[in-house]
């Protein structure tokens, strides 16, 4: 099947229809995220987004806020972006520190780690182009817990990807933050449907 690159509002149930099968569609989408989620050293977890996850999250809104159709276009436009448009892999990444003492002192020393993200697959490298929709670093250089990443891949990076034992690495380089993780073959597998 095609990927979709778009959620329409004729892909939106109903709130009543959502509502009755909510518990199903979130164990279901549960399972496609198994294989998308990636710790990248002690504090950051990438979660790797797609046309489910995004259209879990559009349904949750409506159905949490309970804006009803009205809700629905605002919702479209803030979370098609993240859906991955057939060359590209999307993610959210949280920066996850329990202590809120600990979470200030440290995401005040990593503003601008959006942009040291990169994967790399043998010599290739493809860094991570932010989100545009805001800046989530402030003027002081203090980093918000949560950013939004595009990685965009050429053909030949796609195939690449692709083969069958190919060591792929995620990682950040920020002066601060310099970790990185190595893909299994699941998770390579996984990110590789969002490729057309």
């Amino acid at each position: 099947m095609a990927n979709k690159h778009e959620i329409l509002e004729a892909d939106i149930l109903p709130p009543a229809e959502y509502a009755r099968a909510r518990a199903e569609w979130r164990r279901k989408v549960a399972a496609i995220k198994r294989n998308r989620r990636i710790e990248v050293g002690p504090y950051v977890t990438f979660y790797f987004e797609n046309y489910e996850t995004m259209w879990l999250q559009v349904h949750e809104m409506v159905f949490i806020e309970k804006g009803g159709a009205e809700q629905i276009p605002g919702e479209l436009e803030a979370y098609n972006p993240l859906v991955p448009k057939g060359n590209e892999l999307v993610a959210t990444f949280m920066i996850e520190i329990d202590d809120p003492d600990r979470r200030r002192r440290i995401l005040g020393g990593l503003g601008g780690i959006e942009e040291t993200a990169f994967f790399r697959i043998g010599e290739e490298t493809v860094p991570a182009v932010a989100e545009a929709d805001m800046d989530r670093t402030t003027a002081e250089g203090k980093a918000s817990s949560v950013q939004f990443v595009h990685f965009l891949f050429t053909p030949a990076q796609i195939a690449a990807f692709r083969r069958d034992g190919a060591q792929v690495v995620l990682g950040l380089t920020h002066k601060n933050y310099g970790h990185m993780a190595v893909l299994s073959d699941a998770v390579r597998t996984e990110l590789a449907r969002d490729f057309d």
